[in-house]
Formats: structure tokens, sequence, C-alpha cells
């Protein structure tokens, strides 16, 4: 079993943000599984799905960001899942737009979803994939909570499936695979990524 946990906040008016990516990607992986609707439980909204035969529960905590451990420590528990099986997906404002960082541990790097996570559950041995949202040149709330510049919105589907597809290598193949298959620079289509692909 595996649990796979987007981060972002409840709430039509933040649909749309920055800060919601981990959400639009669990949702991309509901997507993709075709699997039954999602249940309200453990403050949280919850759906089981199959991917290439093994069972993931997807995550969308559903108190604001800085309470998200609640329901991750709840969820993992009654499904008795170790730390090492809980993926978290997050956005990330030092990374440029569209880039992606796996790791299986780390500190919370100021992210308060993260942080919440880790004192929920006693430890930040945690894998989090990270996805890039850039800084912008305002203040750090205001840039999580704004939504997607338009070139940014052209590309954020792209972005979402690389995402996607990252934490379905997690879950069949592993952390060490995934890591190296999916920390890239961006995966957003840039002429620089491109001469660095050749």
């Amino acid at each position: 079993m595996k649990v796979i946990v987007g981060l972002g906040n409840p709430g039509r008016e933040y649909a749309a943000t920055r800060h919601n990516l981990g959400f639009m990607v669990v949702d991309e992986l509901a997507r993709r599984s075709g699997g039954g609707s999602a249940k309200s439980r453990f403050k949280a909204e919850l759906q089981e799905i199959t991917v290439n035969g093994l069972r993931v529960v997807l995550v969308k905590p559903q108190t604001y960001m800085n309470l998200s451990g609640h329901a991750v420590r709840e969820a993992s528990s009654w499904y008795k899942v170790p730390k090492s099986n809980v993926l978290v997906i997050v956005d990330d404002l030092d990374l440029p737009f569209g880039a992606m960082r796996l790791r299986g541990n780390g500190s919370h790097g100021g992210h308060n979803g993260l942080r919440s996570i880790f004192e929920q559950l006693g430890s930040n041995d945690v894998p989090r994939l990270r996805i890039g949202i850039g800084r912008g040149h305002g203040v750090a709330v205001t840039q999580v909570l704004s939504r997607f510049a338009p070139e940014e919105e052209q590309q954020l589907p792209e972005v979402i499936s690389a995402a996607a597809d990252c934490a379905t290598v997690w879950i069949t193949d592993g952390l060490i695979t995934a890591m190296n298959r999916c920390n890239t620079k961006s995966t957003a289509p840039t002429k620089e990524a491109a001469a660095t692909d050749g």
C-alpha cells in the first residue's frame, strides 16, 4: 500500500492557485486510474486507486495548508503505512517553474504543509516531490496564492503530467529509480532544456 498526498487549500477561491499544485497532480493520478469517487475522512478527501496492480490511496487534506499533517497522520495510521511509503507532492517557491525535485528526506524548506506533516509524523524522513512555481518578484505569500501567468498556464498540463509520471514511477519502481528519472531542471519545454537534453 502506498499513500500519495497532494497539498493545497480547500475552496474554489484557491483551486487554480500555485499553492494547489499538489492537489492538481493528485487529481491527474485519479483521472488516469478511472477509479471511484473520493470520500471524506480524516478531514481529507481520500480515493483508493490501483496502479499496475498496486493499491494506492490518494489524499487531499481539507484543512488549510498549515494543518495538513493531521490528515496525513490519521490516514497513514489507519492504513498502517510506514513513512517511507508516503509521498507528499508540494509546490516549491525556490525552484523555477516546472522543475521537479524528489527526495526521501530533508527539511521542510519553509513550506508550511511539509512542516505540519513532519511535526505530526515525528520525522522528516518522508519522501516528497517538490514542483517549482517560481519565486516571482513580490512577497512569498502573494506568490503562492496567485494564479499562474498565461504562459505558465499553457505549460501547466505538461508539468502536471510529468509530476504524475514521476509519482507513478515512485509507486512501481521505488524512490531511487524515481529520483533518477524525475529530478530535472525544468519540465517546461524551453530552448535551454532542449539544449541540455541534446
